[in-house]
């Protein structure tokens, strides 16, 4: 199997992107079910021991991250000694993390006050060290745009972690379904990436220099977003307990769903994308502009969405006993929205080889996000630093966008307006038409989020196409998902028989 075969047609991003959105949302429907089961069998407290361990593993996991896999991808004339290289890299990354981890895990479990979190930890970074033997070739997948592929792989590396975690779950009602389960997936993995890719990779450093130029920012871009990411996590695990830990995660990572788990495929089709389209300024921009148009269209409302019914959706999909995380999960899905839109900007800067303005940018936000929960509000409780987390994304958003309008000439701040109002207009009349509605009263549960659901969407759709009518019906987001689903010729008939 080649590791630099080249697609033949701009159509196959278009229609890689659909596959790759359609088959993640299969992915994440079973990341799904499993966090819905482990709610349902596991307390907070379980959760809240598997996050404490996950902060710190993915702390030392991203100190050593010299993100190779984008450097293959970036670099459009890899070859055998990039990936050898690459490979040779990722193992020494990942066998340099099990033992720092090992000897951290002590220190860790005091840090948290709970001993649990050490024989966590170390089990953790056996899983690390087994996963960093996968296979480099399988980068190919995206940089390539097999997406066929690169979903195949994905999807039963997860399913054989899912197998694992949920019949633990059953069993052992612990913690450790969750932690043996993640060790099964690397372990999966590892089996998978050699079967399905023919490449076999050597050790070598022969291209390390090479590497190490592009990758050398990549790793401080990391460790700021990282930072970003977990140091709220850091802060609730320290300042609160394991309970509290586990449904502010647990929050989290429900929250993400609707906005970046409906975004993050188009990711994987984009960088690619934007690599090839480098040198063509108009491409460029028509690829960009119909992606922040696609992004906008589907985050502003799905992330609104989940905030206005949070508490249903809590109640439905994991139970009263985590009722403790509503006020967590209503301003993290609001947070989720400026990160979802942040996706195509980032994307776009890092194939343009611009990774060190997001170096920048990153820890930017981190040092913004430490200056509030740690000195203007150092006594602020799992909320409070939730909200700081929403302002820092916020922030992160504007500067993000003044950094492509600075640094791509043929992005203008007109393609930003033009591709997102409307979305914007249409979720505002979802969130009003939302809160005024009133909710009878006696209503099974499921049933009342359904409703609100149906209705949330049903304003949603009918205002943005409303909008799009009232421009003309334009190209844009709207035309291209109408295009996709087969939609967009009837559609337009029925309007025009309307009018």
């Amino acid at each position: 199997m080649s590791l630099s075969k080249r697609p033949t047609k701009a159509v196959s991003a278009a229609r890689g992107a659909v596959l790759v959105v359609a088959m993640r949302w299969v992915d994440r429907l079973i990341g799904l079910i499993s966090t819905l089961i482990l709610a349902r069998l596991l307390v907070p407290d379980d959760f809240g021991i598997v996050a404490m361990a996950s902060v710190v593993v993915g702390l030392i996991d991203t100190l050593l991250d010299l993100g190779v896999g984008s450097a293959l991808i970036q670099n459009r004339d890899a070859g055998r000694e990039d990936f050898d290289t690459a490979w040779t890299l990722r193992i020494i990354q990942a066998l340099g993390a099990a033992i720092i981890l090992w000897f951290a895990a002590p220190w860790a479990a005091e840090y948290f006050r709970d001993g649990r979190v050490l024989d966590v930890i170390r089990l953790m970074a056996l899983a690390m060290l087994i996963g960093g033997f996968e296979n480099i070739g399988i980068v190919a997948f995206q940089k390539n745009m097999e997406f066929g592929s690169d979903f195949r792989f994905f999807f039963f590396r997860r399913l054989a972690g899912f197998i694992v975690t949920i019949t633990l779950a059953f069993w052992l009602h612990s913690y450790w379904a969750m932690v043996i389960g993640a060790l099964a997936g690397r372990s999966a993995g590892v089996g998978l990436s050699f079967w399905m890719h023919d490449f076999r990779p050597r050790i070598s450093l022969s291209r390390f220099r090479k590497l190490w130029s592009f990758s050398q920012w990549v790793l401080i871009r990391n460790l700021g977003v990282y930072g970003q990411n977990q140091l709220d996590k850091f802060l609730v695990g320290r300042r609160t307990d394991a309970t509290t830990m586990g449904a502010y995660t647990l929050a989290d990572e429900v929250a993400a769903m609707p906005t970046t788990e409906l975004l993050a495929p188009l990711g994987r089709v984009l960088f690619p994308v934007f690599v090839q389209a480098a040198d063509d300024a108009e491409k460029l921009r028509a690829v960009f502009c119909k992606a922040i148009g696609v992004q906008s269209l589907l985050a502003l409302p799905a992330g609104v969405g989940l905030a206005l019914v949070a508490r249903d959706a809590v109640l439905v999909l994991l139970g009263e006993k985590w009722l403790i995380a509503v006020p967590f999960l209503q301003v993290l899905a609001l947070m989720s929205i400026f990160g979802a839109l942040s996706h195509s900007s980032a994307y776009l800067l890092l194939s343009l080889g611009k990774v060190r303005l997001q170096a920048w940018l990153a820890w930017m936000q981190l040092a913004l996000l430490a200056l509030l929960v740690l000195v203007f509000f150092p006594q602020s409780d799992a909320q409070g630093i939730a909200y700081a987390r929403l302002l820092t994304s916020a922030s992160g958003l504007l500067i993000i966008v003044g950094l492509v309008l600075r640094y791509v000439e043929a992005i203008r701040l007109s393609d930003f307006l033009r591709h997102t109002w409307r979305p914007l207009l249409a979720t505002g009349i979802m969130a009003f038409g939302l809160s005024v509605l009133p909710r009878p009263e006696g209503l099974v549960q499921v049933v009342q989020l359904a409703l609100l659901v149906i209705c949330g969407a049903g304003l949603y759709g009918l205002a943005i196409l409303a909008l799009w009518r009232g421009v003309g019906c334009a190209e844009g987001a709207e035309a291209y998902l109408l295009e996709q689903t087969g939609l967009k010729g009837r559609l337009l008939r029925w309007m025009r028989v309307s009018r």
